[in-house]
Parts: structure tokens; sequence; C-alpha cells
């Protein structure tokens, strides 16, 4: 009698909403495919991710975990703090019987990825950027496969990777916006700085569109701020008189972004699946402090393809906002040059990518679980 195996599948990293979501899109995916599955996410112990996981139905541990120094005096704590990570995580995979192990990207995902590549557990990678991060870089070579975004990312890792261009993948909710016509009477103008905020967009954009005011009628404004600014931006707004909906975190990002027709935003991979998937012209600003200016990257990949418009932050000596506002102006006022960009965000959209990076994590774990099978026959 055949009996049919049982799958624990651990997602490591997290720390940004970029790095958590496609993992839980993933893991939802492969909760269609798989028979017997558990999941675990590690990561930061960040309330974003705790409280994400926990509304997926998913079980969370949080990893000893620490971003590599910057400063001669971090290189202690760091080896310290991620060598128990490392040591925490080979005892949970060893413990919990983990089928296979997802990197997500950032620093969190080493200690659970370096733990299962020393236990011969099938590690799949998941990059969301043109340029990969550090710890995509560094496990590269270690890994079954590196699921990517963009054919362009290649060209940065190792010959000899096994490399799948699967695009990123999105939660549910993203793929019932894909191409259709669902926008409201009154437009939305969002203002996206990432999961955490962006410090520039907040102090920057009030003012910009201040100087716009006489072009933003029949237009609504949501800014997601991030926790530590809300306050602040939203009283920026009410200095200038605009009407603004300010909120820490989009929880209805899928909705919110089927009534937008346009975002000015950072230029995470994760954001830009979104905007394509749902259609969403964009004015980019990268963050700028990035080593490997990944954002830029990006941001230069969907300007080329005529789905967005790059601005490239400014020294806070110079005039942004007057420079930002000077490049929406002519987006809020033609429609037809916005069409042109939705239409060529809609030709970037991988709206398989959870299905096809589910594909690959099964592959690798077959392909490891078939001497068990066997057995069992």
């Amino acid at each position: 009698m055949t009996h049919s195996p049982s799958y624990h599948i651990v997602f490591a990293g997290g720390g940004t909403g970029g790095h958590l979501f496609p993992g839980l899109a993933v893991a939802e995916q492969l909760e269609k495919g798989l028979d017997n599955l558990r999941v675990t996410f590690t990561g930061t112990g960040k309330a974003l991710e705790r409280r994400e996981v926990a509304a997926a139905g998913w079980n969370y541990l949080a990893m000893p975990c620490r971003p590599a120094p910057q400063r001669v005096l971090q290189c202690a704590p760091f080896f310290f703090r991620n060598l128990q990570g490392y040591i925490t995580a080979g005892r949970f995979l060893r413990k919990e019987n983990v089928t296979a192990v997802v990197g997500l990207g950032g620093y969190a995902s080493v200690p659970t990825a370096l733990a299962a590549v020393h236990r011969k557990i099938p590690l799949v990678l998941l990059e969301q950027n043109v340029t990969p991060g550090r710890a995509t870089r560094w496990l590269a070579e270690k890994a079954d496969r590196i699921c990517t975004s963009f054919a362009a990312t290649e060209q940065y890792l190792p010959p000899g990777c096994r490399i799948r261009l699967t695009g990123n993948p999105l939660r549910a909710g993203f793929e019932n916006t894909l191409g259709k016509d669902t926008r409201n009477p009154r437009p939305v103008l969002l203002v996206l700085g990432g999961s955490g905020g962006a410090r520039t967009l907040n102090e920057q954009v009030p003012p910009a569109l201040a100087e716009l005011r006489g072009h933003l009628a029949g237009w609504r404004i949501v800014h997601q701020t991030g926790r530590t600014d809300d306050g602040s931006t939203r009283a920026r707004y009410a200095r200038f008189g605009l009407p603004a909906a300010t909120v820490p975190f989009l929880d209805d990002l899928p909705q919110v972004l089927a009534e937008t027709e346009l975002a000015i935003s950072r230029a995470g991979g994760t954001a830009l699946a979104e905007f394509a998937a749902a259609g969403v012209a964009a004015v980019l600003i990268p963050y700028p402090h990035a080593r490997d200016q990944h954002q830029l990257r990006n941001a230069e990949f969907f300007a080329k393809a005529g789905a967005a418009l790059l601005l490239p932050e400014q020294s806070p000596t110079t005039n942004f906002a007057g420079a930002l506002a000077e490049s929406i102006q002519p987006l809020l006022d033609d429609a037809l040059i916005r069409n042109r960009m939705v239409q060529a965000m809609l030709r970037l959209a991988r709206p398989e990518a959870a299905a096809m990076v589910a594909e690959q994590i099964q592959a690798a774990v077959h392909r490891s679980l078939k001497p068990q099978i066997r057995r069992a026959a």
C-alpha cells in the first residue's frame, strides 16, 4: 500500500513586505497542489511578519539573525547572532522533518538557508529584483534552483546556477485586477513607500501635490506612510489644505490598486509586480542608499518598457518637490499618456508566477523524496 508523503515547507526571510508577500503567495499555491502540507515561516520577528503569517493561517518562528555589519564593532555581534540562528534553524529542521526551505531574500533568510544546505535539504531561492541581493548571491551556488523575476538577473549570478525565470509571485486578489477596467469615477493617486513607508515620499509628496492642486480635481489621494510617520504626514497634508487618506499600512492593497490610475512609489520588485498585475502607471523614486542599487535597476527596466517614469531622489538642498510636481503634472492631465503606460505595465505582468515557483519547489521536493516513496511502497 502506498502512503501519500507529508510535506513540511519552510519559508525563510521576511523583514519587509517585498520579501514576505511572495512567500505567502507561493505557500497558498502549494496548498492547492500538495496533500499533507505543513508550512512554517521563519523571520526577524517583526510585527508585520507575525501578523501577515498568522492571518494566512501558517506557523511562524522568529529566528536569531542580524544584517551585515557597517562598522568594525558590529562584526562580533553579527557573527554570534547569525551563528545562533544557524544552530537554532538546524535543530528546527531536524526536529520538524522539514522537506524543503524556500529563501525569500534578505539577511533573515541566511541562517535557515545555510542550515538546509548543511542538512542536504532542498533549497529554492526567490529573487524579486533585477540585481540579486547579497543573500541570493551568496547562496546561489548552494541552491537547488533560483526563481527570478527578471531575465537580466542571470548575468549577476555565478555560471552554472540552476535559474528559472518565473516572475514575482503575487498574493491572492491581484490576479482579479489583471487587465480589467475597474477604475473608480474618482481615481486614486497612490503614494507607496513600501511596507515601512519612505520618509522622502512622506516629506516631499505633499508639497509637490500642493503645487498641483489645480490639476487634482476628481482625484483621491491615498498615502501609505509606514507606522512611524503617519501622524506627521497627515499633519503635512492638512497644513497644505489637501484632503488625503493617510494610513500606516494598506491591508486591502489589491482593492486600492484596482482603483488606482497613478502611483508615486519606491521601486521594490514586489511593488512593481503588483503594479504590473493591476495595470497602474507609476512615477518611481528608487531608494538611493542600497549598496547594489537594486531599486534603480528595477525602475530603469520599467521605465525602458514605457510603463513608468523614473525620477531619481535628489539632494535635500535641491527643490525635489518642484521636480516631482513637474514630472507628475502631465500624467494627471493626460489620460492618453497614462493609458499607454498602463498597457505597457500589463505587458510586464506575470500572473502565473506563484504557480511556476510552486512547481519548482515541488520538483525539488519530489526528487529528494523518491527514496522514501519507494520504501513506503
